[in-house]
């Protein structure tokens, strides 16, 4: 399958100097392996493959001297290979589940830097075993892979030429094909069903069919809640798990700012803070911060008293609510729920293209706008619409408070743009 951060892969592999290993973070069950074994197959003459979970006589090697050259003999005989500096790529797997190793690689950055080392690790152990790590800092290049994209989506199923339509048509802000537009919106709406987990986008593409892919997705999310009970203590599982459940709820709102009564009664920051902080750690949920003012720096006006969560993967929420897949292909769905997805689509876009995640609201007028992004030293406001309607009086009342030189109106509508207002169409959120 087809990950856009295979480009930034290689551009690792051809660093001429100061390259470091490259270590590929994510929540679990989003292709990290996959993407790494590929990255081996095409770019080098061999690869080692080691998961650390499943290999304890492998782990055991890192118990000694971290020297690099130690390390790669033993590997060369547990292995019968042959580790060639700059051919072969050497795959640390389940790095969480070895400390050691992870230790190691701050010795392969000092003293073996002509070995190309790159290690993958699952957020949910990395957000309660952080602790213990002996975290190479600064000698370590990190990277976070999120679930499939939409354009990666589209690459999937074979839509290959309505991705790079999508590009095109962004890169010139012109309008699509009325055709090819309403083709676009379609397989943007089974995309928020499907989503981005590559193992419901296998079902898909196997099956041809929408019919069987929330088993796949409650599968994944099952898996989930197994591993809250692994990595955290039991009074801090049910916590988690009942901030987690409490996802679509908290999204079934106009106002989606996290209330902690939704997760049950009497529920406070205090009691349930930490639960938040692991799941946002461990790469389920993505927070998005409520900020006082459209200035740059964001980040310096952020109010930590209010906030939203998202879900990792729309698809994964489709699947907490029980959505059919006719509901949305038929748009037999709650506006308001209709609007919770966009927006969820949107955030999870937003994130995997790098963004961190703020909206702005103002108490007086009470005015609210979805998403605030800042790009090139520039303050971009986001409103975010699940059909056609743009009409946004919050964002009239934030451009007259902050004159963005930008605003981003996301909807149905084609792409376009006037005075300053760029059109974008759901399906081409991946393209900011």
């Amino acid at each position: 399958m087809h990950r856009n951060i295979m480009m930034e892969l290689r551009d690792w592999r051809d660093m001429a100097r100061n390259r470091r290993p490259l270590l590929l973070y994510g929540a679990r069950q989003v292709g990290k392996t996959y993407v790494l074994q590929e990255f081996g197959e095409e770019c080098y003459k061999n690869s080692i493959y080691i998961n650390f979970e499943r290999m304890p006589i492998v782990a055991s090697y890192f118990d000694g001297d971290l020297k690099p050259d130690r390390i790669i003999r033993l590997l060369e005989e547990y292995f019968s290979a042959k580790i060639i500096p700059e051919e072969t790529l050497l795959i640390f797997d389940e790095i969480q589940s070895c400390e050691r190793a992870l230790t190691s690689l701050k010795y392969f950055c000092e003293e073996a830097p002509e070995y190309h080392v790159v290690g993958a690790g699952s957020l949910l152990g990395v957000a309660v075993h952080r602790e213990q790590f002996s975290f190479p800092v600064g000698k370590v290049l990190m990277k976070t892979l999120y679930p499939f994209a939409f354009d990666e989506f589209l690459h999937a199923v074979g839509k290959e030429y309505l991705a790079s339509m999508i590009q095109e048509h962004y890169a010139r802000r012109e309008k699509m094909p009325e055709s090819v537009h309403r083709e676009a919106i379609l397989w943007f709406q089974r995309y928020l069903f499907v989503g981005g987990m590559p193992a419901a986008i296998n079902q898909y593409v196997d099956s041809g069919s929408l019919v069987n892919v929330p088993e796949v997705q409650n599968m994944i999310l099952a898996a989930y809640t197994a591993d809250m009970a692994k990595y955290a203590t039991e009074g801090e599982t049910t916590k988690i798990r009942n901030a987690y459940q409490s996802m679509p709820a908290q999204l079934a709102k106009d106002n989606k700012k996290f209330q902690y009564k939704l997760i049950r009664k009497g529920a406070t920051a205090g009691l349930f803070g930490d639960s938040i902080a692991w799941l946002t750690a461990a790469g389920l949920v993505y927070e998005c911060q409520r900020v006082t003012r459209g200035e740059v720096p964001v980040n310096a006006f952020r109010d930590v008293s209010a906030f939203k969560l998202y879900l990792s993967d729309v698809g994964l929420l489709s699947a907490f609510s029980n959505i059919m897949p006719e509901n949305i292909v038929r748009n037999d769905l709650s506006p308001l729920y209709r609007g919770a997805l966009a927006e969820n689509y949107v955030a999870q876009a937003l994130r995997a293209k790098g963004y961190d995640l703020y909206y702005w609201t103002s108490d007086s007028p009470s005015a609210e706008v979805d998403f605030l992004i800042q790009k090139q030293g520039k303050v971009i406001p986001i409103e975010v619409k699940s059909g056609e309607n743009v009409h946004a009086r919050s964002m009239k009342h934030f451009k007259s408070m902050y004159q963005p030189e930008k605003v981003y109106h996301i909807s149905e509508r084609n792409f376009g743009e006037d005075g300053g207002v760029e059109s974008i169409p759901l399906y081409g959120v991946f393209c900011l």
